[in-house]
């Protein structure tokens, strides 16, 4: 089979389409051939070794898919249709994904999307329902929201009765925001004084950032009182950091989402998530969006998109 391997810690470059063995699955792994892959944040980190987990080179990256299941396997039988999160391996034409990272695919919803579910929603899902507990009437601003996350982010958020607020860096990523169901638009630049004008002075309750960066100190002047900011990564490539007296003043929170450590330490919580998620997706109220389709021959193109931060919706790459 075909397969996008990290060859060399170099980037976008270092990865290479190569012949290889389809995996063995063991008694508890499902035998997917992939239709859709993503690209994702941690895969391009993984291309520069500066993700947690480091394989030994080279390796298969790919950390969500679509696809048809091979064989039975548990609550699985062959020809389902299925999204599934590897966490590795994704980019092949033929995955081993263990059975509780493997969620059945509603029938109206087309493989290409359901490739763009697991990852952001699933961690859009975490960090807006577990880890800061949203309740309906809050303010939720958004930064990053044209992009996977964010996008997923601001879909959820309305669908749980929130007033989104989206933070972008171009009048085109705006669209995008508001077509996923942002109520509001402000640009980057400037951001702290448009959510005081939104807020009337009061600010957001929530904050979803998966940028980081220098934005990182006006995003918590930009807080309620009793606000919580979610720190989801940090795309801008700097990890901010804030004098902790200005929590206190603010009776405000700074709340880390690392959705992969918890679901490695609970693998039971995706299954139950994804449950949770199946009525948005059926209703349409979640509705992932696709921004470029790669051929598995263009994948270096498919890793620079995101890396330089071109990326509208979720990058993805086609399998067969």
């Amino acid at each position: 089979m075909r397969a996008a391997m990290i060859t060399t810690l170099s980037g976008p470059d270092g990865v290479e389409v190569r012949e290889v063995r389809e995996p063995a699955p063991s008694r508890d792994e499902v035998l997917i051939d992939v239709s859709y892959a993503s690209v994702s944040f941690p895969d391009l980190l993984q291309t520069r070794g500066e993700y947690q987990q480091h394989p030994d080179l080279p390796f298969i990256a790919g950390w969500e898919v679509t696809g048809i299941v091979r064989a039975d396997v548990g609550q699985f039988r062959a020809g389902d249709r299925v999204a599934a999160m590897p966490m590795l391996g994704g980019w092949a034409e033929t995955v081993a994904v263990r059975e509780d990272r493997v969620f059945p695919l509603p029938a109206d919803v087309p493989l290409d999307k359901g490739a763009a579910l697991p990852l952001n929603y699933l961690t859009a899902h975490f960090a807006l329902t577990r880890r800061t507990r949203l309740t309906s009437g809050e303010r939720v601003l958004v930064h990053g929201a044209a992009g996977g996350v964010g996008t997923a982010a601001c879909q959820l958020a309305r669908a749980y009765g929130a007033v989104v607020i989206a933070v972008v860096s171009s009048a085109e990523k705006g669209r995008i925001a508001e077509a996923a169901g942002a109520h509001e638009i402000v640009l980057v630049d400037g951001f702290r004084d448009a959510v005081r004008h939104l807020t009337e002075g009061s600010g957001v309750d929530v904050i979803v950032d998966p940028v980081g960066g220098d934005r990182f100190l006006d995003s918590l002047r930009s807080l309620a009182s009793e606000g919580r900011l979610l720190v989801l990564g940090f795309t801008s490539g700097t990890i901010p950091t804030a004098k902790v007296n200005r929590l206190l003043l603010g009776n405000t929170a700074v709340i880390g989402v690392g959705s992969a450590e918890l679901w490695r330490r609970e693998p039971g919580y995706l299954r139950q998530q994804w449950d949770e998620l199946i009525p948005l997706i059926e209703s349409r109220a979640i509705d992932p969006v696709v921004g470029r389709v790669f051929p598995l021959e263009d994948v270096a193109a498919a890793i620079r998109e995101m890396d330089q931060r071109r990326a509208v919706g979720k990058v993805l790459i086609r399998l067969r």
